[in-house]
């Protein structure tokens, strides 16, 4: 099979080499391969999608070749053939050897859940050393998939995000410069996904744990959001990434109740409640 297609984007045939459990509901999955030798990126939100073979399948079924028409040929085999394409956030990069960390978010598994789990959970649930995955992702380090981009005039750095913008938050974190102010409003499932991030900027970070009376409601942080007293800023910058609904109200807020300039707000939709990933592309969104 062909996998390379043209910069600033190809794909990557590459293999699970651990797991490791984060949480409750998190885990991190280490991938490798020769491949990745031609992977670049600068992190902070660095997004990907990542080709999971059905249970039953030895890897992901994609088109032979992955060329300019890969989407069109990918969308063209039966649909219980074809690989499960889901999104996510780059999480790490590292050298010598060349691996990747993406951390998923893990729902529907727990006994009795009132949504089942998706195929993306299942995978990462049971996911194996040497499991095969297809990622298309970038090959130039500054590309369009990266959306955190604060204005270099920035004195303040909203940030808010659920557990599937952890990994993107953790990666922003850590690329921000000593000294910045940054408010960070983090909400998980349980207490137990809470997580010890490092920064070199002057970070508050508040973590809101969900529970069943919680979940499915407006998010957590729109109140603590609405109760805060933030730093003064001449030129704060937001960014705001999870489910689409929470993101709405959350720039709502941020642009309509603080005043900050909507084109200073960065908002990202990674789900919709009641909805798959297959389903949100049949609507465009």
């Amino acid at each position: 099979m062909t996998t390379a297609v043209a910069a600033p984007f190809r794909f990557f045939a590459l293999r699970v080499v651990r797991t490791r459990r984060l949480g409750p509901s998190l885990v991190r999955v280490t991938f490798a391969g020769p491949e990745l030798r031609a992977f670049h990126s600068h992190g902070r939100d660095q997004s990907l999608s990542l080709f999971l073979p059905h249970p039953g399948q030895t890897e992901p079924a994609v088109p032979v070749e992955l060329g300019d028409d890969w989407w069109q040929a990918w969308r063209e085999l039966p649909d219980d053939v074809r690989a499960v394409m889901r999104s996510y956030t780059l999480r790490a990069l590292r050298r010598d050897p060349d691996e990747i960390d993406i951390d998923f978010a893990l729902h529907g598994l727990e006994p009795g859940a009132r949504v089942p789990a998706g195929p993306a959970s299942r995978w990462a649930s049971g996911a194996r050393a040497g499991d095969r995955v297809i990622l298309l992702g970038p090959a130039v380090a500054d590309n369009r998939a990266i959306r955190f981009r604060p204005p270099a005039d920035a004195d303040l750095v909203v940030l808010w995000g659920d557990e599937t913008a952890l990994p993107a938050v953790s990666a922003i974190l850590e690329s921000l410069p000593a000294g910045l102010r940054v408010r960070a409003w983090l909400e998980v499932a349980h207490a137990g996904d809470i997580q010890d991030l490092a920064t070199p900027a002057d970070a508050e970070i508040t973590w809101l744990v969900r529970d069943d009376h919680t979940a499915g409601k407006p998010p957590l942080a729109l109140d603590a959001l609405r109760g805060a007293q933030l730093p003064p800023a001449e030129a704060p910058y937001a960014w705001i990434a999870g489910e689409s609904g929470s993101v709405r109200q959350l720039r709502r807020h941020l642009v309509g109740e603080r005043g900050i300039d909507r084109r200073r707000v960065t908002f990202v939709g990674y789900w919709r409640q009641g909805l798959t990933e297959e389903q949100l592309r049949e609507l465009g969104e």
